[in-house]
């Protein structure tokens, strides 16, 4: 018989699959996934590094950067040279990429509200003091 630990990693792994699932399915309606939306939000949010990008999305910087080059693809996003390091890349949204940004936060923000649906509001701070840890964890 499995322990609770087992099941909460058994759970936890379910979990990540159907937030993914469920955001990718609201994204596609976009053309995105649910990545790219990831991204497109936090360089909306002033975070223009890919390596910076890539350790907010959980990626490494390979995946970070067939997902920037999607983006530069359908023309939400642009490189540009480092200011301090010419070698190093920065991106940028652009007209296009602010124009779908609208879009993107309510579906984050829908599908959060429904994970969390049956949570009660007293105990999320500490859901999310031990998601934390479980990420620290696996670092």
């Amino acid at each position: 018989m499995p322990g609770p630990r087992l099941e909460l990693t058994s759970l936890v792994t379910q979990v990540a699959r159907g937030v993914r699932t469920a955001l990718d399915q609201r994204f596609a309606e976009l053309g995105l996934t649910s990545q790219q939306a990831g991204v497109l939000l936090h360089v909306s949010g002033g975070t223009t590094s890919p390596r910076k990008l890539a350790d907010l999305l959980g990626t490494d910087t390979a995946g970070m950067t067939r997902l920037v080059d999607r983006l530069v693809e359908k023309d939400y996003l642009d490189r540009q040279p480092g200011s301090a390091d010419r070698r190093a890349i920065t991106v940028a949204l652009t007209p296009a990429g602010r124009k779908i940004l609208p879009a993107i936060k309510p579906i984050f923000d829908e599908v959060a509200d429904a994970i969390t649906a049956g949570i009660p509001a007293e105990v999320l701070p500490d859901v999310l003091k031990a998601l934390e840890a479980m990420r620290a964890a696996v670092s």
